[in-house]
């Protein structure tokens, strides 16, 4: 059995969250907020799930620079070095091969599972016992490990994952295909076929199987990275590596750079109940229901004629609502969207872009 010190963590909290908007904004994103008045914050309840079962030194968060202080605030209890402070926004690949690089000389052994910092978990013992599983499988297996969840209904706005062959451990299988976002047509037939899950954005390696995946699709940036060192490493000279060279890195997401170019990667079925917090529609889905199977979140409001709606407004405000059917309503700031809930996440991006374009930065 391998030690409990061989078992890492990445906590992703770098994104600027705007399928949230306009209650997560640019300064402050949704991992950094308190969603639903739980008085723990987005990121420090996937802390509090990780430091459950991986040693609080061996877990990381990843961030840009402008977020750095809001981690250090949220998490005082995680070791300053365990922030890696990006200096340019850039997507998922480009953090963990910065993650990796540091856990590889931290621990050769290492197995790190990745999360990101936007998920509901309902089940924590169930998610305990997958994540811990798949810790040992590709502690032992050089390959990549995805987590998957059966889907209940034909959601477009998730990643889907076909299951091929079984391997030689309970509950884990060969990957056939990734399919990301597909219409709702395409992820009813997914759901309906039984042989699809969705991607949960959470997977595991070791981190020397890591390196040698990472090297295949960033070959010069850590080529350099590891020339830089001169045989001898350091954390310092790392820090100022990545100062001058992060930004070389391409803008690649670990499911299109990693997943989709490596053969070897394979799929836990889970049922630790699952939801992604990253989008209005998934957090109506995942929340129970209230009169007319709205989902009102931490606002004082009375709903007359209105239903499946989801809403979010400020403590101080009262809203009455009326006449409403599968709208969001959402207000923060300066800013008050009311918008159809069905595939939000485009409509949503579409006027984040015209808002910045029209009245600048300060309604982003």
């Amino acid at each position: 059995m391998v030690e409990n010190n061989d078992n890492f963590c990445l906590i992703l909290a770098g994104g600027k969250g705007r399928r949230l908007w306009p209650c997560s904004r640019e300064n402050c994103p949704k991992q950094f907020l308190d969603f639903f008045s739980t008085g723990r914050t987005l990121l420090q309840q996937t802390y509090d799930r990780m430091s459950a079962f991986i040693p609080r030194e061996n877990i990381y968060v990843s961030t840009n620079q402008i977020y750095a202080g809001m981690v250090a605030e949220q998490l005082p209890e995680l070791p300053g070095l365990n922030i890696l402070s990006e200096p340019i926004f850039r997507n998922t690949a480009p953090s963990l091969a910065w993650a990796t690089h540091r856990i590889l000389h931290v621990n050769p052994r290492a197995r790190v599972v990745v999360v990101p910092s936007d998920q509901a978990v309902f089940k924590e013992d169930g998610f305990r016992r997958n994540v811990e599983g798949g810790l040992d499988f590709v502690g032992a297996n050089d390959c990549i490990l995805t987590m998957g969840i059966k889907p209940t209904r034909p959601e477009p706005g998730y990643g889907y994952i076909q299951v091929g062959g079984k391997a030689d451990c309970d509950g884990v299988y060969k990957v056939k295909s990734f399919t990301e976002k597909p219409d709702r047509d395409f992820a009813r037939m997914f759901m309906e076929s039984g042989e699809f899950y969705w991607n949960t954005g959470l997977f595991l390696a070791n981190v020397l199987y890591l390196r040698e995946a990472l090297k295949k699709i960033f070959p010069p940036v850590l080529r350099n990275f590891e020339k830089g060192e001169g045989g001898a490493y350091s954390v310092e000279a790392e820090l100022e590596f990545i100062k001058e060279n992060f930004p070389a890195y391409p803008n690649l997401s670990i499911d299109y750079g990693i997943l989709d170019k490596n053969e070897n990667v394979y799929v836990m079925k889970c049922d630790f109940g699952w939801a992604d917090l990253g989008m209005w529609h998934s957090i109506y889905e995942s929340m129970s229901k209230g009169d007319g199977d709205n989902v009102v979140i931490g606002s004082k409001v009375i709903a007359e004629d209105s239903r499946n709606n989801i809403i979010k407004l400020p403590d101080d405000h009262l809203g009455i609502i009326n006449g409403l059917d599968g709208y969001i309503v959402a207000e923060k700031g300066n800013v008050l969207l009311i918008c159809r809930k069905e595939d939000s996440s485009a409509l949503i991006r579409k006027y984040v872009n015209e808002v910045q374009v029209k009245y600048g930065e300060e309604f982003i």
